[in-house]
This record gives C-alpha cells, sequence and structure tokens, in this order.
C-alpha cells in the first residue's frame, strides 16, 4: 500500500470560515462553530489549509462586508454558520446573496434534503450558496453536528454512501471557477469530478 504524497505535493487553499451569532461574538456563550468547521475541513482535505477564522454578529451589513474581505483575500472556499432560520435577526441568506455573481441553488437544496432526514423543522433553513469572483460561498447550518451531516452527507449500516454530502461537489466547482485543486480523504468525504478533470494519481 503506498503512502500519501506530503502535504506539500498538494495545492495550498486558504479558506474563510465565518461563525455569526450575536450571543458567542459577545462571549455570552462558547462559539462552537469555527471549531467544529476548522476539525471537519482538516480531516476532509489533504491539502494545506490556511485558515481565515471570523465571529460576528447577526448584522447583515457587517456578514457582507466581511464575506467581500475573505474573497479579497483569496480564500477560494468561504463557509458560514448560522443566521439562516427564519427569525427577525437571521440574515445570512441576504447577506449573502447581496455579494453574489452568481447563485447556486443546488447546495442548499441538497442541505435541506439531508437535514429533512433528522427533522421536518428542515424546511425552515434557508442555506444558500453562491459564487463571487473566484470564491465558493456556502451557508452552513448551526450545529456542529449538523454541519458534519450536510458536508459529508449520510452513510448506511455498511459504509456505502446514502445520501450525498454537499462538500462531494465542491473541489470541482472549484476547479470551474479558477481555484485551486482540492482532494478529499474519501473516509471522510470522496470528491467527485468528471473523469476529464481528474488529476492523473499521484
Amino acid at each position: 500500500m503506498s503512502e500519501a504524497p506530503p502535504a506539500a505535493t498538494f495545492d495550498a487553499v486558504r479558506i474563510g470560515i465565518v461563525s455569526i451569532s450575536d450571543r458567542a461574538s459577545s462571549g455570552v456563550y462558547e462559539d462552537k462553530g469555527l471549531p467544529a468547521l476548522q476539525d471537519w475541513l482538516s480531516r476532509a482535505l489533504k491539502n494545506p489549509i490556511s485558515f481565515e477564522p471570523r465571529l460576528i454578529p447577526d448584522e447583515q451589513a457587517r456578514i457582507s462586508q466581511t464575506l467581500i474581505e475573505l474573497v479579497d483575500a483569496g480564500c477560494a472556499l468561504v463557509l458560514t454558520t448560522g443566521g439562516t432560520g427564519p427569525a427577525l435577526r437571521d440574515v445570512t441568506p441576504e447577506a449573502t446573496l447581496a455579494v453574489a455573481h452568481k447563485e447556486m441553488p443546488g447546495f442548499g437544496e441538497q442541505m435541506r434534503q439531508i437535514s429533512l432526514a433528522f427533522v421536518p423543522t428542515a424546511i425552515l433553513s434557508r442555506q444558500v450558496a453562491v459564487i463571487r469572483a473566484n470564491s465558493l460561498i456556502i451557508n452552513l447550518p448551526g450545529q456542529p453536528k449538523a454541519i458534519a451531516e450536510t458536508l459529508e452527507g449520510l452513510k448506511n449500516a455498511d459504509g456505502t454512501q446514502r445520501i450525498n454530502g454537499i462538500f462531494a461537489a465542491v473541489p470541482y466547482c472549484i476547479d470551474l471557477i479558477g481555484g485551486p485543486y482540492l482532494e478529499t480523504n474519501d473516509d471522510v468525504c470522496k470528491a467527485f469530478r468528471p473523469k476529464s478533470a481528474m488529476r492523473p494519481a499521484r
């Protein structure tokens, strides 16, 4: 069995991770979104990652400005958590759509499909995904367990994939918008690319 190539042979990637919460950002309770995002991405990707973490309140203008800053800083991928429900202070989707150059509705549709396997209130989630310049921005749920479920999908008892997670499509999407070549650890999440888009095995 051949060893995986050293991390230096994989494209480096800068990823923005944004936790959006009035109470966590003001110190009322400990934020769990940023650690959950960083942990999952570190397990899922073989690439060396530079994280750009942000913890901000549920303020639409602030969220939009943060997303713009992360894209301008060279983040090929920006993941947000929190603020996607129907409550009055939940404005993450509006802030995300406000900075979009293209909408990617399939991501939100699939996230809700995954969550519906657990709770009927998944239909209240309003996550969106967009492209801005050469960056993919995705709104994720607020709970760490739901973050992992929507990213990696659901597996059967024998380990076969039951419902695909959204991250399986992320590397190819980033290819198409001119970003780095992301390579995943298949035991966490197997990326899908057409054969014509695959790099030779190393």
